[in-house]
């Protein structure tokens, strides 16, 4: 019998000894390849990124999206890398709120939020998303740029621009303007005003869309995600106490305002900054500098039908017209009495791009920081309120029009689903 023990002592002790090493070499492995991917040296293009990433299933096969390009196809293979800067911010704080910047092809509207993000306090603390719509050298290398907290850049893959001989971009059959499909043989739907689709014009909310899906169930750093979420745009000009006062909003939610389903960093109203008061607002919520939860997320996204079919490319005229009514009951969002995020822009859809054209009044942003919007200052025991009745967009609205193709109110279901129906985690379904 001693005999007989010994040998198998000793070989599993060897195994244990080779078991060892071989996870020691696959974490200095992990290790070279994180600094790598997270150092201080930025990418210096497309293809460098994209020789850090590994191929995975597209979730085109799955789902009746449009067949993929080779560019798509390398800008999801980009989504998946690891988020930058963890050298530098190794650690998240526990009760950190997520920050998501959702940027179209501004330049010049981008290096204004960026330098505001970098003195807020507190923005070392989390993570920031920056979703792009499509891929644009100068905009990344704004993005690549930033230094001053962990940072993950997507994009959206099936964006318009990333398509230029096919839809979503456009095809060379398409029907335009207000084109007559049978006397021209050419393809697509009007929308209620009779007018064929604009790339440009729908990229707007395709990209809202996919990147709320994208966020809250693709993202392996956010799908577990269970607290707020901020969005803000890259004409939005955060302040200083923007990150401090909206933690102090998300904690008294509960409590001073449990039916309202976000926080708001600014005023629904874009030219107002606020009233002033020593108490707290309960409004309809704002799309400047918005922030909700996983719940809250539940919610919009089993209305996926009713987002996708209604007839106006703006995402926020969708939700105000159509998602949020559906819920039954007022859709308020609390905020403090003085903003803490400014919209500057002053062009819409994808205008301001070139130093000709540019809608920052006149190139210079001249927004003024007092010290109260440098701290915190709302207070806990102040009360709310409420206001009942605004103007504003409202159920019953038709829509401005421009979302009428068959195709645009397809895809968009289908971005609904595609993390629902090829992801193979149940946690992401929750």
């Amino acid at each position: 019998m001693a005999n007989y023990k010994k040998p198998r002592l000793r070989d599993a002790a060897f195994k244990r000894f080779l078991s060892v090493v071989l996870v020691t070499l696959f974490g200095v492995l992990l290790l070279i390849g994180s600094f790598r991917t997270n150092g201080t040296p930025a990418s210096n293009g497309l293809d460098e990124d994209l020789s850090a990433s590994v191929d995975s299933e597209s979730s085109s096969e799955k789902l009746n999206l449009p067949k993929q390009n080779e560019f798509s196809i390398q800008l999801e293979k980009l989504n998946r890398l690891p988020p930058r800067n963890i050298d530098l911010y190794p650690k998240l704080a526990k009760d950190h709120i997520t920050i998501v910047l959702y940027v179209h092809n501004r330049p010049q509207y981008l290096q204004v939020v960026v330098k505001s993000l970098s003195k807020v306090v507190g923005i070392a603390e989390t993570l920031l998303i920056v979703s792009h719509d499509g891929y644009f050298e100068e905009m990344n290398k704004i993005v690549e740029g930033i230094k001053f907290c962990q940072l993950k850049q997507i994009f959206a893959p099936y964006s318009p621009h990333v398509f230029t001989d096919s839809f979503p971009g456009v095809s060379s059959n398409d029907c335009k303007e207000k084109d007559d499909a049978a006397k021209k043989h050419c393809i697509g739907n009007t929308d209620q005003y009779g007018k064929h689709r604009s790339p440009k014009i729908v990229s707007l909310k395709h990209h809202w869309w996919w990147m709320m899906n994208t966020v809250w169930d693709g993202l392996k750093e956010t799908r577990g995600h269970d607290g707020h979420i901020l969005f803000i745009e890259e004409d939005h000009f955060i302040y200083p106490n923007a990150y401090r006062n909206l933690q102090l909003l998300v904690s008294l939610k509960p409590n001073k305002c449990p039916d309202c389903y976000a926080a708001n960093l600014a005023p629904s109203d874009v030219n107002s900054r606020g009233e002033g008061w020593d108490s707290l607002v309960a409004e309809r919520m704002g799309n400047v500098g918005y922030a909700f939860n996983r719940t809250i997320w539940r919610k919009i996204h089993r209305k996926a039908k009713e987002f996708c079919f209604f007839d106006d490319y703006n995402w926020d005229i969708t939700m105000w017209t159509t998602v949020y009514p559906s819920f039954g009951s007022p859709v308020y969002t609390l905020r403090g009495p003085k903003t803490s995020a400014v919209h500057f822009g002053k062009c819409g859809l994808h205008q301001g791009q070139g130093q000709s054209n540019g809608c920052i009044d006149n190139g210079i942003v001249n927004i003024q920081v007092d010290d109260t919007d440098k701290l915190a200052n709302i207070r806990a025991e102040w009360d709310v309120r409420v206001y009942d009745n605004q103007s504003g967009y409202k159920a019953g609205f038709k829509g401005w029009g421009g979302w009428g193709d068959d195709r645009d109110r397809q895809m968009c279901l289908n971005f609904a689903q595609m993390y629902h129906s090829y992801n193979t985690s149940s946690a992401v379904m929750s």
